[in-house]
């Protein structure tokens, strides 16, 4: 079953007491365990959201983030907050070593951690864009939204990998 997000849509979506997401479409019951995706997380974050059910089938498709009632608009933006960890580097402070691999120390918006660079080819650049992607040696993706807006530090040691 697929139900749209046109004004007519009627779903419900809400966490259980063990914190796993429930869906209720209107005049259908509820599942458990549905996840909230994003089909074009960088190029369109707000547009194309699906929630899916356990087995794999969407449940609800949303056109766009911003047609949600603001109800339905939090409890999305809240199940794909926990779905998506991806921590925003704010400033690099130090680089082990200039070659691969290499231990970096950053500023995040989650605070100060660690991460390791395992090759060069970890940084993603996005066409057209001044964002950057990195992904550590345990797998977790860090942000970059505009390089140049860090500091010139920053992008002294991003510079070298580039």
């Amino acid at each position: 079953m697929n139900t749209s997000t046109s004004p007519m849509a009627d779903f419900d979506l809400f966490s259980d007491a063990q914190g796993r997401w429930v869906c209720r479409v209107a005049g259908g019951e509820p599942q458990v365990g549905v996840q909230v995706v994003r089909s074009f997380p960088l190029s369109a974050p707000l547009e194309a959201i699906s929630i899916v059910g356990p087995d794999g089938h969407e449940v609800v498709f949303v056109a766009r983030l911003d047609a949600l009632d603001e109800t339905r608009r939090a409890a999305v933006a809240q199940a794909l907050t926990e779905r998506e960890f991806s921590p925003v580097i704010q400033r690099i402070r130090e680089v082990s070593t200039f070659g691969t691999p290499s231990t970096w120390q950053v500023d995040t918006d989650r605070g100060a951690t660690e991460l390791v660079l395992k090759v060069e080819e970890d940084i993603r650049r996005l066409p057209g864009q001044r964002r950057l992607l990195i992904t550590s040696a345990h797998g977790v993706v860090f942000d970059i939204p505009d390089r140049n807006a860090l500091d010139r530090s920053s992008r002294r040691f991003l510079e070298r990998f580039l």
